[in-house]
């Protein structure tokens, strides 16, 4: 499998998407949900980056970050993903969960399960005009999906907190729009 390339310390904002394994609709229920916002939260906090946008739908996230210089975004990105992986599949063996049959995976001759797919993509947004589409391609998203009518009606993105619209789960630290 070809290395993707992340072009880190440019000094923008970037616009990072992960996916579930085999794009699997495991975001479906709020505990999982919260439980990858919270660690988006907890790696905000311990790597300090602004986070100025996002959207978690049933099979992938967005975020839209603007990290320090002194940070590689993989791997910030890779913890995000394998400590709410880890809390959502420990919960799932704990009550058998049916969905564990499409999540395992062998490795050094090991059965275990995947949450993540193991990549994550990026793009350097070089205007702030390109930040500002990536916010707006994130609140539309489930729209665009068919599972809300308005943005707003979507709870698990940073669409409610630039509206000043209550509910918000995840705060964000924000650009104008």
């Amino acid at each position: 499998m070809p290395r993707l390339r992340h072009y880190d310390h440019l000094g923008t904002v970037r616009a990072v998407n992960f996916s579930c394994y085999r794009r699997l609709k495991l975001l479906r229920e709020e505990r999982e949900i919260r439980v990858v916002l919270q660690e988006i939260d907890k790696a905000r906090a311990r790597h300090q980056f602004a986070l100025l946008g996002y959207v978690v739908m049933p099979s992938h996230v967005h975020l839209i970050i603007y990290p320090p210089d002194t940070i590689e975004l993989g791997s910030v990105i890779g913890q995000i993903k394998s400590r709410s992986g880890r809390r959502i599949l420990e919960s799932w063996r704990a009550s058998n969960h049916p969905v564990l049959s499409q999540l395992a995976i062998q490795r050094a001759g090991q059965q275990r399960y995947a949450f993540w797919q193991r990549r994550c993509y990026d793009h350097n947004c070089r205007t702030p005009e390109a930040v500002r589409e990536k916010i707006e391609y994130c609140h539309l998203n489930p729209v665009r999906a068919g599972l809300v009518s308005d943005p707003g009606d979507w709870p698990w993105s940073s669409y409610r907190w630039y509206n000043d619209l209550g509910g918000v789960v995840l705060d964000v630290d924000g650009i104008v729009l």
